[in-house]
């Protein structure tokens, strides 16, 4: 594998990438947070027990995973910038008014709330696909990438400690001061989706229906993308749960903090590189190696032993959400992109509470086991899917996606019925 820097540096000169990176890393701080602190605030500002704060997470989350989708058809029939402030005033008046609310109010306006936050997957990577030319689009997600784990690196840690130590109220209140910064320069910045360069192709055919886009290999996608948060939010769990187990949970932030670091690290690694890899083989070697995880019985050793796992995590996110960009014809991108984000919010939903009821009822040690078989099945699904027949079929009255230059791998072209992460 050949590593350099300058495919890094090629993408951060298209004009607009650096404004709508750091304004992607500006919105991720909040949404890497939301969830436990929501989670906190019920629990020790409304001194409320766990489930009751669990329910109010899941209806959040439930709700991001509808308005991801709603979000990006919305994108591809009116505007990005119109999405963008819809969701930036409504999301900044959640977070703002959420700390004044009582429990059945919040109970009640947590769905709509986390239908109407910023749909992150729309908002960024679908502006990427339009930037940024084919041969490095992969380089792009991977700079994304990285800003996703810088992201989950430094909001867990702050809202805990600015929950714990100052008030879990005010927590609340910076995350809607930050969820209106970020809205306010990406709305600035007024994100292209590639729509604009192909008007004249568009308005030639009428939007394809979902059924001659939405085949085998697209929704394999989903499946990559539900599997890696499966695997991301049951580890999350598995962490805690066996070193707790284990009387180390003091160092569990170590574990944490590595995990991330090794991710951001496969990210510049495998994206900086001239190679393109399966998206499917790539969750399949984070599935296989987080399975033996719960038998390690010390954190130090538990923090090494994540670096296979760990390693290749970012880099299915970025090469899954390339093809997702290739897959998708121009005119419905938006909403294909919202679509995986969904399918990652629901695997998030999923991979928590499975591993949860599984240390729960069979031991601590188990918790990896089950994270990493649940995302095995999801990444067998995947590769079904994605050898199933219609990959290189033409979207009627849609053009073709633009084949690559010859000498490129075959993991390039976006009609290919190949397995990516």
């Amino acid at each position: 594998m050949n590593f350099n820097l300058a495919p890094f540096r090629e993408v951060a000169a298209i004009p607009k990438m650096k404004s709508l990176l750091f304004g992607g890393l500006l919105a991720r701080l909040p949404y890497a947070a939301t969830g436990l602190a929501l989670t906190l605030y019920v629990r020790f500002g409304l001194e409320m027990s766990y489930f009751h704060a669990g329910l109010v997470g899941s209806l959040y989350v439930l709700g991001q995973a509808a308005g991801s989708t709603l979000m990006g058809r919305a994108s591809d029939r009116f505007s990005l910038r119109f999405v963008i402030a819809i969701t930036t005033v409504c999301s900044s008046a959640f977070w703002l008014s959420a700390p004044f609310m009582s429990y059945p109010v919040l109970l009640v306006a947590a769905f709509p709330a986390g239908m109407l936050a910023i749909p992150v997957f729309v908002v960024i990577r679908q502006p990427i696909a339009a930037l940024v030319p084919e041969h490095k689009r992969r380089t792009a997600y991977s700079m994304d990438s990285i800003c996703v784990e810088t992201a989950f690196i430094i909001s867990p840690s702050a809202a805990t400690i600015l929950a714990t130590q100052v008030s879990p109220r005010l927590t609340l209140i910076v995350i809607g001061a930050v969820v209106i910064v970020a809205g306010t320069m990406l709305w600035l910045i007024d994100p292209p989706t590639g729509r604009e360069a192909h008007a004249a192709d568009v308005a030639k055919a009428p939007k394809p229906a979902r059924g001659q886009w939405m085949r085998g290999p697209l929704i394999g996608m989903m499946f990559v993308g539900a599997g890696i948060t499966i695997a991301a939010a049951g580890s999350d769990i598995a962490i805690v749960s066996l070193l707790e187990h284990h009387g180390q949970l003091q160092w569990a932030w170590v574990v944490l903090g590595a995990w991330a670091l090794y991710s951001l690290i496969g990210a510049i690694v495998i994206g900086g590189s001239d190679r393109h890899f399966s998206p499917v083989i790539l969750l399949g070697i984070v599935a296989v190696c987080t399975i033996p995880l719960g038998f390690i019985g010390h954190w130090a050793l538990l923090a090494l032993a994540f670096i296979p796992a760990g390693f290749f995590m970012a880099p299915a996110v970025a090469s899954s959400t390339d093809r997702v960009s290739r897959l998708a014809p121009v005119s419905v991108r938006g909403e294909a992109m919202g679509m995986q984000g969904s399918a990652m919010t629901i695997g998030a939903a999923i991979g928590a509470p499975l591993v949860g009821w599984t240390v729960e009822t069979f031991g601590a040690q188990w918790g990896f086991f089950v994270a990493g078989s649940a995302t095995l099945l999801a990444v067998a699904m995947a590769a079904f899917l994605d050898r199933a027949r219609g990959a290189d079929s033409e979207v009627s009255g849609v053009p073709a996606p633009r084949r690559a230059p010859e000498g490129t791998s075959r993991d390039d072209v976006s009609a290919t019925p190949v397995c990516e992460r």
